[in-house]
């Protein structure tokens, strides 16, 4: 565990403020929810919490299923990171941190799908130099109770390959399917 140099006194409440530099540094805004634990030295330990992350073997089969049914890359992601990916490199997407563009389309619950397969399209990934190497073709919101928790996008392995109707229906039952599963 990293110090922070940072101490904090509890209020009357039992609350204590998170600081800024942290929030911003784990990408905790109002509202999120976050998982409380204690270790056997009596730490407590507090982790942003995924609710799509519960699922992730699950998210893994299901990215598999979809990736062998449409031969394209199949990603599935929670709020900040590519929890299962199918048809594509793990090393290259798997628990990469999503781009600010994905993170708002999450936010504004929006479908994406390229007009047309170039450069133009949605980076994936967070990545240094702005490279937009990681483009998806279909990108669909995991809606629960009202809440985007990640999304599904399917990803052409062929540069010139064009998504049509049947992709953006496949990632739409994915994604209201893995949306059902956390309203259970």
């Amino acid at each position: 565990m990293k110090a922070t140099g940072v101490v904090r006194r509890i209020d009357d409440l039992g609350r204590v403020v998170i600081p800024k530099e942290i929030r911003k540094t784990l990408r905790i805004k109002e509202g999120d929810p976050l998982e409380i634990f204690t270790d056997r030295e009596g730490q407590v330990i507090l982790k942003k919490y995924s609710p799509i992350g519960e699922l992730s073997e699950f998210a893994s089969g299901y990215a598999e299923t979809l990736s062998k049914t449409t031969g394209h890359i199949a990603c599935i992601t929670d709020k900040d990171t590519i929890i299962a990916v199918s048809g594509g490199s793990k090393k290259e997407f798997l628990e990469q941190d999503v781009s600010k563009e994905l993170e708002q389309l999450m936010e504004d619950k929006e479908v994406y799908t390229s007009k047309e397969n170039s450069d133009l399209a949605m980076p994936i990934t967070k990545n240094d130099n702005n490279e937009r190497r990681n483009n998806a073709q279909v990108v669909y919101p995991i809606i629960s109770n009202g809440d985007t928790i990640g999304t599904v996008i399917l990803m052409s392995k062929e540069a010139n390959k064009k998504m049509d109707e049947v992709e953006k229906k496949v990632a739409q039952s994915a994604a209201t399917f893995l949306g059902s599963q956390m309203d259970i």
